[in-house]
């Protein structure tokens, strides 16, 4: 008999499925997540202009911003590499989950501004992110399986 644990899930089983070896295209995604992110990040410092319209201005106000979405790109690109590079199978689907839902909502803001062209690229790149995702957990993000 498997032992269990307070949640009624078998200890046994959820251990197995987090300790298997991470496949090699969520570790492509998580690296190319890795890539896209960081590079949004030093955009975001070097050159603000490339994040909105020709026709809009750059002000202290936009810098700001650009600073704030450098340092929260640096952050996640940095703990999916840390993740991916100690293995930590369950942190990393988790936080490649949380990557994938902020594309997706990068994308509803695309297709609010109409930013057509950005916005399906957005949104390949989270939904692709979600399905990692669930193959990290070993299930899909919207079940309580996956976050436990």
């Amino acid at each position: 008999m498997a032992a269990s644990n307070s949640g009624g899930g078998s200890v046994v089983g959820r251990s197995v499925s987090i300790s298997r070896p991470i496949g090699w295209w969520p570790r492509v995604v998580v690296l190319l997540g890795v890539v896209l992110t960081a590079m949004g990040a030093v955009i975001a410092l070097v050159h603000p202009v490339m994040l909105v319209s020709p026709h809009d201005e750059i002000n202290g106000a936009v810098h700001i911003y650009a600073g704030y979405l450098a340092a929260r790109n640096f952050a996640l690109a940095g703990m999916l590499l840390v993740l991916l590079m100690i293995g930590a199978r369950r942190a990393l689907g988790n936080l490649v989950a949380i990557v994938g839902l902020i594309q997706l909502l990068d994308a509803v803001m695309d297709v609010a501004e109409g930013r057509w062209a950005v916005a399906a690229g957005v949104l390949v790149f989270g939904v692709i992110f979600l399905i990692a995702a669930a193959r990290f957990s070993g299930a899909s993000f919207w079940k309580v399986e996956a976050w436990k």
